[in-house]
């Protein structure tokens, strides 16, 4: 029954998508096409998602098929807007007709300019979604972003934070892109290197091919990280919990291993001409994921007046928590929502993603009071093997003491 009402539900849109294309063009051989690549696309999806062994996890090559299948799909969405609008002109007009005693109702024939307009629309996510598989997905960009705080530590005014997030490592297919990107989180050349999580999609043993070229990460102060809900393999089915449980295990030894210190609902010091913050890292707490993260256990000795720096992989801790706790979380970095790796982001004119309608805080600085939220858009990918809009994101923070006066 469930794979009966999608495909009703995906032959349904294609017909009706189909009749921009019928009306544009007469030829049987084009037509004929576009019916044979629509039912290609859908039996690969299908057969795909009804092989998909979750015991080994999703692949890139499954990904791709799930890929190709948006490429297809969504300009279609934007196709029937164009037709249901014209559609319901049609019919007005057929109507307003009839009622005049012109002549009984009659839809008039579609419009072929109209279906020109749609094809021509409905061709930018179809581009823009083949270029985000093969070139946006390692588009890398640096934000910079300078914070001032009224508390922050003399000693700590100009400190500066790389921030990135989001790795998952068993969607990667280009080991040069990745070299790329690791050199350039290393030229930003903080002071420290902070990974808020999902360094894997769901194996510590994604990560065997890119352990060594994350290892190369280097910062004064170190690299510190907390884990991300796919971290846990809460996504994979295992043979035993003994199993999951050290593939866990497993993780956090490699973390190790990569010069990386893990930081499990717990603090660290991070010290500077006798002056010093707090840098918090909790266990993954998310609304309607996991929620292993203990604010209080991490933040145990701190005082309200500590400076302190709290890594919690999703933001909806900070919305649910964080952000009014009595300790004072003065900066929260997250991550997470990927910015759905789709979405228009134009500085000072639009910024829209579908994830904003299920994450209040989905990208970017948030500030509420004195406590400042940065939410990564990731560094890596998952599921659709791209990104559209939304680039992948290397954040470099720099802390200011606010002056007073």
């Amino acid at each position: 029954m469930r794979w009966f009402l999608f495909i009703l539900f995906y032959i349904l849109i294609d017909i009706y998508a189909f009749q921009a294309f019928r009306t544009f063009s007469k030829s049987v051989w084009l037509n004929s096409s576009y019916i044979l690549v629509s039912l290609g696309v859908l039996a690969f999806l299908i057969y795909t998602l009804s092989t998909l062994d979750r015991s080994k996890g999703i692949t890139t090559d499954e990904m791709y098929v799930f890929g190709w299948f948006l490429v297809f799909f969504v300009p279609k969405l934007l196709l029937i807007l164009f037709m249901f609008g014209e559609d319901l002109i049609r019919f007005i007009v057929g109507a307003f007709a009839a009622l005049s005693g012109k002549q009984s109702f009659h839809m008039p024939s579609r419009r072929k300019f109209v279906s020109a307009i749609a094809l021509g629309v409905a061709a930018i996510p179809f581009a823009s979604l083949i270029y985000g598989m093969y070139k946006g997905k390692y588009r890398y960009r640096v934000l910079s972003y300078q914070l001032e705080f009224d508390d922050l530590p003399e000693a700590f005014d100009g400190y500066t934070i790389t921030q990135i997030s989001d790795v998952h490592s068993g969607s990667f297919d280009n080991a040069d892109k990745i070299a790329y990107g690791i050199d350039l989180i290393n030229k930003q050349e903080s002071d420290v290197i902070l990974f808020t999580g999902d360094l894997v999609n769901n194996f510590a043993s994604e990560m065997k091919n890119w352990a060594q070229l994350f290892s190369k990460l280097r910062a004064k102060d170190g690299v510190y990280s907390v884990l991300g809900n796919h971290d846990y393999g809460d996504y994979a089915d295992w043979e035993t919990q003994q199993a999951k449980a050290q593939n866990l295990e497993d993780l956090k030894a490699l973390q190790a291993q990569m010069g990386w210190k893990l930081l499990l609902n717990e603090h660290r010091w991070l010290e500077k001409d006798g002056e010093r913050i707090a840098l918090v890292g909790v266990e993954n707490w998310g609304a309607g994921f996991k929620q292993a993260g203990d604010i209080d256990k991490a933040s145990a000795g701190l005082s309200v007046s500590d400076f302190k720096v709290l890594m919690s992989h999703d933001p909806s801790y900070w919305s649910e928590r964080l952000k009014t706790d009595p300790k004072n979380f003065q900066l929260t970095l997250s991550g997470h929502t990927h910015g759905m790796q789709f979405g228009i982001e134009i500085p000072g004119f639009i910024r829209w993603s579908p994830v904003q309608y299920r994450y209040e805080n989905w990208a970017g600085i948030y500030k509420e009071g004195n406590r400042v939220l940065n939410v990564n858009r990731g560094f890596g990918y998952l599921g659709y093997p791209g990104r559209v809009g939304i680039w992948p994101e290397v954040t470099v923070i720099e802390l200011k003491r606010k002056k007073l006066g």
